[in-house]
């Protein structure tokens, strides 16, 4: 019986350490800005504060404000020479290009057939990846030849997140993780069980749930809880399995120790 015993801890033991992604702490950072919206690997920080949208690495700032647009309900530097920021009260995107110049002004309101953007995210090209509140469906839109190149079919759950790269988009919803590739197909379909909001690098996610997140791994459905401090995450960010912690004024940072 003892033996039965052994095997059956030696089991749940092994099964838990694959189930779970150890780190490694690098360094706590002391950060006072509003909202951090990308680490790129070069160290280069973007993020928000008081609706001004920065850039900043070791020797110089830039910044870009559009107070006529109002609040800047996202911003997507996934594409450094495309940047775009998204002013959902005005159903509005600003292309910006690497040195924070406008290059691409996108009005929804102005647009045939007129789009309701919720949420948008880059996509490759010229395009940008946009879920459209109105038909319930996510499109791949072409923005300077003002073209639908690809639409998904209608989701009927509340959209809570988009993430994208040049070749996917992940849509989270309340009742599902959608994978599309940029023909709009449906990849992959994973059932949310409490996820909220996740982040995206080289194909492989980060998804927060209450205080805990946890790591997909590219072209797998088996999440791995993230071994971290007990702290309290008001933000996080994926870069090249560096991951990044935004608490009250701190910033932590991480390596993921990824089999």
């Amino acid at each position: 019986m003892k033996y039965i015993l052994l095997y059956l801890v030696c089991f749940t033991v092994s099964v838990t350490a694959q189930n779970t992604i150890q780190t490694t702490f690098i360094k706590d950072t002391t950060y006072t800005k509003q909202h951090i919206v990308d680490i790129d690997n070069f160290g280069i920080h973007y993020y928000i504060d008081q609706n001004v949208f920065y850039k900043k690495n070791n020797t110089q700032t830039s910044n870009y404000s559009n107070i006529q647009l109002g609040e800047i309900s996202s911003a997507n530097t996934f594409n450094p020479l495309k940047i775009n920021l998204f002013y959902k009260d005005f159903n509005t995107v600003i292309i910006l290009d690497n040195r924070l110049a406008e290059i691409f002004k996108i009005d929804f309101n102005t647009t045939t057939p007129y789009k309701s953007a919720s949420h948008i995210s880059t996509g490759n090209d010229n395009t940008i990846w946009l879920f459209n509140q109105d038909t319930q469906q996510l499109e791949l839109y072409d923005y300077k030849a003002n073209k639908t190149r690809a639409t998904t079919l209608p989701v009927q759950s509340r959209i809570l997140d988009l993430k994208s790269n040049f070749n996917f988009c992940w849509l989270l919803t309340e009742n599902h993780l959608y994978k599309y590739n940029y023909f709009g197909s449906l990849t992959q379909k994973i059932k949310n069980e409490g996820f909220t909001q996740i982040e995206e690098d080289n194909g492989n996610l980060v998804l927060k749930k209450e205080n805990t997140l946890y790591y997909l791994k590219k072209n797998t459905e088996q999440f791995a809880k993230v071994e971290i401090p007990n702290l309290l995450i008001n933000q996080f960010l994926l870069t090249n399995q560096t991951l990044y912690l935004y608490q009250p004024k701190t910033l932590s940072k991480f390596q993921l120790k990824n089999k």
